[in-house]
């Protein structure tokens, strides 16, 4: 983001479905929206900023699902309350007694700055949301990046510096919530970066369980920390589309970066985000839209995974990135040749040099570690990961 500066700030229209000529998505297919709130609040009375904002936006039809960040301090207008903190909605629709309380007006605060129609709200605490990840057993997050930042000793009470990654980390309850809040050393981006690992990995544990055939019980079980306005009944009718989505149709974006958003300071000395609407409509004309003939093309495109490294999580690590880009990638056990560099090969009989170079592109590779090997058959690519491989990658920059 841009520094925060002391100038005026300019008039803010929010985007309405009229203004924007049209409401998502656009082309006509189902598409259920679902808002996702994390908070800290003890009991009924919900007198608490949702510092966690995101939508879910399941496309059935396509069976796709995307993630999309909203930052806490994006500046919106909130019915009642003119402009302020998109987190401080629900807070005011509690307190100003809103038609529908809080999730109603947050509802229509997205709607009327976003365009985007919610369809369902489920809200966590922080107890909740460790015990929904301790009930899975933990989750194995893939982290490409090394990410450290200060943690509460609970026995003590002191802070610590504590550090994980690059590597698949197992992550309980409690990690998993210093993971998804830590803010000292990084800023709210990057935060929203990592509640959708912690989200996806999630995802990934609950299938992996077979857990699905649990929901009824566990609706039961979480009723006293989720609060939502989806019944067992809506749960249940989007398993089937659950089962069939899986990391490679899950799409990351987030409102973010200086084409989105830019940091102001409030004559009152707050921090905002104000928002460039030409920037979030055309991010959010991808996210929601349908996907486009490239995407559809990754989704089909199988890239087999050779780790040749030292490091016998970089495969992981490079399937995570596919995933983010949208390919099928396919982890074969490999013995090392000696001290190998990273290649690509290209076994398709096509050869075709843009496809490739998107690959090259997605692990920054240069053309001299191409190798073509026009073989044919379900694998069209093969990376072969050596020592040199950098995993850390950014999520929301990648291109589906």
């Amino acid at each position: 983001t841009l520094p925060p500066t002391e100038t005026p700030v300019p008039t803010i229209t929010p985007i309405t479905p009229l203004s924007l000529g049209t409401s998502f998505p656009t082309d006509g297919k189902e598409v259920i929206n679902v808002l996702l709130l994390g908070a800290d609040y003890n009991g009924a009375n919900i007198i608490s900023r949702t510092d966690v904002i995101m939508i879910a936006s399941i496309r059935p039809g396509d069976r796709l699902v995307t993630l999309i960040s909203i930052p806490r301090d994006l500046y919106v207008s909130i019915a009642g309350r003119g402009m302020n903190r998109i987190n401080t909605a629900f807070v005011y629709g509690e307190l100003d007694r809103y038609p529908g309380g809080g999730a109603a007006l947050l509802r229509d605060t997205i709607l009327n700055n976003l365009g985007i129609s919610i369809d369902y709200m489920a809200m966590v605490n922080f107890d909740g949301f460790r015990l929904i990840v301790d009930t899975l057993g933990g989750v194995d997050v893939p982290l490409a990046c090394p990410f450290a930042d200060y943690r509460l000793n609970g026995a003590t009470g002191t802070l610590y510096w504590y550090s994980v990654g690059p590597g698949v980390v197992h992550m309980d309850g409690y990690t998993a919530l210093w993971y998804a809040r830590s803010r000292m050393s990084s800023n709210d981006f990057d935060r929203g970066r990592r509640q959708q690992e912690i989200i996806r990995a999630m995802y990934n544990r609950a299938l992996h369980l077979d857990i699905l055939p649990q929901i009824p019980q566990l609706y039961q079980n979480f009723q006293q920390v989720v609060l939502t306005d989806m019944t067992l009944s809506d749960i249940l009718n989007l398993v089937p589309v659950a089962l069939e989505i899986k990391s490679p149709r899950i799409r990351s974006y987030s409102i973010s970066g200086p084409s989105m958003v830019n940091s102001w300071i409030t004559p009152g000395g707050a921090y905002v985000l104000l928002p460039n609407h030409a920037g979030i409509y055309q991010m959010l004309q991808e996210a929601l839209g349908p996907p486009a003939e490239d995407e559809i093309d990754h989704l089909r495109t199988v890239v087999e995974i050779w780790n040749g490294a030292s490091n016998s999580a970089l495969d992981t690590l490079a399937a995570e990135r596919l995933n983010y880009a949208g390919y099928q990638p396919l982890i074969v056990p490999y013995t090392p040749q000696g001290n190998t560099p990273t290649l690509l090969y290209d076994l398709t009989l096509e050869q075709n040099p843009a496809k490739s170079q998107e690959l090259l592109t997605l692990f920054r590779l240069s053309p001299a570690s191409l190798r073509n090997e026009p073989t044919g058959g379900e694998v069209a690519y093969r990376l072969v990961v050596g020592n040199d491989f950098n995993p850390c990658f950014a999520p929301f920059q990648i291109e589906r």
